[in-house]
């Protein structure tokens, strides 16, 4: 991806002159893109890798495959959030890793790690680098240098057992590699999160990720079925059956650790043959709540699509504003989208179920384009909010889930405290929100926001987030659904798990990492 935006060149495209008349309209700003600088110019704080230390990673490596190239250092220098993206704009030196080292095997990641905890190095695994909660921040925490261990190289499919539905992949492989790879055997994950086109396997596994077809699907971490996992300490060898009685299940321990436990390098999944069709649908609810129902009763019933997804008001709105009337059809109240995936007497079967449900419970359908349309640019969001930045305008994302009984509530106080914070500075603000994920006891929320930029953005933003993380914590919702605890949600994880949870998480951190050299500042109060 680009430095200091999301994704390719190829994507990203001006805005239109309907969404600047918008902007002017709402916010008063003209809508044209700043001028941004060229990688070239970008000051980097100096590595301080010294000679000896260099010379320890290339014995492990080979001289080839550790970086100290500028271009090199400032690709690794954090993820995506809004944050991430001011930080890298603005002027002075920026933060990087001090070198980057390309490790092509497990025993190879393995003895890095090694070298690095007795030479008292840290260490930031880095795979796709989309973190949008500060994961990958080169956080030297009390040492003197910090490398990036990138696991571009680990990109290999290993086996596949189609009798069990599984294949083994490496941490490296991008979403779009894996089910390339996949493919030619039938196959197929079927775990499709925004970040898809540049996020890899070993990154999904260690966030926990959560897909756009995880309602059909499941989880990332329901897919894992082994995995294998270098520590300081030595490595782990996880998983023996679909199921075990044989203790805690440890496999949970490491998926969601985000590198500061371990380095997760290869993984065996559940997979599926490739759908044989799929099935298109859009609904329009007079409003959320009746919407959310309707989801609800869709889900408990055991009737679930592949993706099902629910709009507010505000975020169904603007959508139409930037598209027209979609499909030609006049959409009020909330938009929802739903698609099935499977064998054509599967989808036929379980569509029908969900249709009469959805239709019951107030759904007006609105035919299958609607929903055809989010599918084709599900993955452009982060593309509009680099250009939204460009222009002067503060966009960005959080998400949160509770229980169906809590979601009002939930959402109720996380929009007030965003709305209020960013008023309170001058700033008013559009703040959206869907449902991404249903669960038969439970739901993610999702918001957007977007506010004129302050002069100081980072600052702007940091009142807003603090805002909202205490009032999620207050009505009783995860500080994060999909996005992972990073930098930015640790300072609401001794809430989230209590002081116990906190002492317990530091004990397994002592014992895998006891020079503390995975990723510090991060995942660990």
């Amino acid at each position: 991806m680009v430095w200091d935006a999301w994704g390719s060149p190829s994507g990203h495209k001006p805005l239109s002159e309907q969404i600047r008349g918008l902007l002017t309209q709402v916010f008063g700003v003209s809508g044209e893109p700043a001028t941004r600088r060229d990688e070239g110019d970008v000051p980097l704080r100096d590595s301080t890798l010294t000679p000896e230390h260099r010379a320890g990673l290339v014995a492990v490596v080979g001289a080839d495959h550790v970086s100290v190239d500028h271009r090199d250092r400032l690709l690794h220098a954090g993820g995506k959030s809004t944050p991430d993206l001011l930080r890298r704009r603005a002027d002075g030196p920026q933060d990087a890793p001090d070198a980057i080292v390309f490790p092509a095997a497990h025993d190879e990641v393995q003895a890095l790690l090694e070298y690095c905890s007795g030479a008292g190095i840290a260490v930031v695994p880095f795979g796709g680098g989309t973190s949008v909660v500060g994961g990958l921040d080169p956080a030297r925490g009390a040492f003197a240098t910090v490398i990036a261990i990138d696991l571009a190289r680990l990109d290999t499919l290993t086996e596949v057992d189609p009798v069990s539905g599984t294949a083994t992949l490496g941490a490296g492989l991008s979403g779009p590699r894996a089910e390339e790879l996949l493919a030619r055997h039938g196959l197929s994950l079927g775990h499709f999160p925004q970040s898809f086109e540049y996020a890899t396997i070993g990154g999904f596994a260690a966030t926990r990720s959560s897909g756009q077809a995880s309602a059909g699907y499941g989880r990332f971490d329901d897919m894992i079925q082994r995995l294998r996992v270098a520590t300081p300490a030595g490595s782990l060898d996880l998983g023996r059956a679909p199921a075990s009685a044989a203790g805690p299940d440890l496999r949970e321990l490491f998926s969601g650790s985000e590198g500061a436990l371990g380095i997760i390098t290869t993984v065996t999944l559940r997979v599926h043959p490739v759908p044989e069709t799929t099935a298109y649908q859009a609904w329009s609810f007079p409003d959320f709540a009746t919407g959310a129902t309707a989801l609800r009763t869709v889900i408990q019933a055991g009737a679930a699509p592949t993706v099902m997804r629910l709009s507010d008001e505000a975020e169904t709105g603007l959508n139409l504003a930037r598209a027209g009337d979609i499909g030609g059809a006049t959409v009020g109240g909330c938009l929802a989208v739903t698609t099935f995936e499977g064998t054509a007497a599967h989808v036929a079967a379980r569509s029908a179920e969900a249709i009469d449900l959805l239709r019951a419970a107030g759904g007006t359908a609105l035919g299958e384009t609607p929903a055809r349309e989010w599918e084709h640019g599900r993955f452009s969001a982060p593309y509009l909010r680099d250009s939204l930045l460009d222009a002067g305008i503060l966009c960005e994302t959080l998400e949160t889930a509770t229980t169906w009984a809590n979601l009002a509530n939930l959402k109720a106080k996380v929009t007030a405290a965003l709305t209020d914070s960013l008023t309170a500075q001058g700033t008013p603000a559009l703040v959206m929100c869907h449902i991404s994920h249903t669960y038969p006891t439970g739901a993610s929320l999702y918001f957007t926001i977007v506010a004129k930029q302050a002069d100081d953005a980072l600052a702007q933003w940091a009142v807003a987030k603090r805002a909202a993380g205490d009032a999620i914590v207050a009505a009783a919702g995860t500080i994060t659904h999909h996005h992972a605890v990073g930098a930015d949600h640790r300072p609401w994880m001794g809430a989230e798990i209590g002081d116990l949870g906190v002492r317990v998480l530091r004990a397994v951190k002592q014992e895998v990492d006891p020079a503390g050299i995975l990723n510090p500042g991060k995942l660990i109060p």
